[in-house]
């Protein structure tokens, strides 16, 4: 028994290890791929299904200002102001579970969840949740702000096999990242909690919500 949990106390910090070096590589080389990429590669290939990856890495000046404001403004209001974690909107998810007896909507940043599309999967474990909180500080240590959401935008799944910002443009709207106007870019970031189901056009209600979140920021 105790050889087993010093050998999986041993994988752990290995693979913490193994993470905190690609987050200093990743500050200046692009990923090829990323473990949630990998993930749904090996789920298709398990289900006999079709799969094809489209994924295009391009710079952040590259991805129009409307997209990035979009994105930012539906999946993390206030990613400048925190460090990893907003605890302001744990707070509030909180507090609304305690009102309705339910567990609702979860309140994770844009860097939790750059952190599982790089280094982990879309598995709901504790072990899962643990690790992605474990590498959030250093993440936003070692990348800063405008990499980040760099990566994010890049490397988010956008669709079946679509991954990033101008793969997903090219894909529903047949246009580079850097010509996404206003309404396509707030129909792209609804779509981003489930993108295997949902589909731009049919996003009218919550693309007008984001684009409302977008005035109210100044956006």
């Amino acid at each position: 028994m105790f050889r087993l949990i010093g050998l999986a106390i041993a994988v752990f910090i290995g693979f913490y290890v193994v993470c905190l070096l690609c987050l200093v590589g990743l500050k200046w080389i692009n990923p090829i791929t990323t473990a949630v990429q990998g993930e749904r590669r090996v789920k298709s290939r398990r289900a006999h299904q079709a799969y094809k990856k489209r994924y295009t890495f391009v710079p952040l000046s590259q991805i129009s200002r409307d997209l990035q404001h979009a994105v930012i403004a539906a999946e993390d209001g206030r990613f400048y102001q925190h460090y990893g974690f907003d605890w302001v909107e744990v707070h509030k998810v909180l507090d609304q579970d305690l009102e309705t007896g339910t567990v609702g909507r979860g309140a994770s940043t844009i860097t939790q969840q750059l952190v599982k599309n790089l280094f982990l999967t879309t598995s709901r474990s504790t072990l899962r949740k643990a690790i992605e909180a474990s590498l959030v500080y250093p993440t936003e240590f070692v990348l800063g702000k405008q990499r980040i959401l760099e990566l994010y935008l890049n490397v988010i799944e956008w669709g079946p096999g679509v991954y990033g910002a101008e793969a997903a443009s090219e894909f529903w709207y047949h246009v580079p990242a850097a010509r996404v106007d206003r309404d396509e870019a707030a129909r792209l970031a609804a779509i981003i909690p489930s993108p295997s189901r949902r589909k731009p056009a049919r996003m009218n209600d919550y693309s007008a919500a984001i684009e409302e979140r977008m005035r109210q920021m100044g956006w």
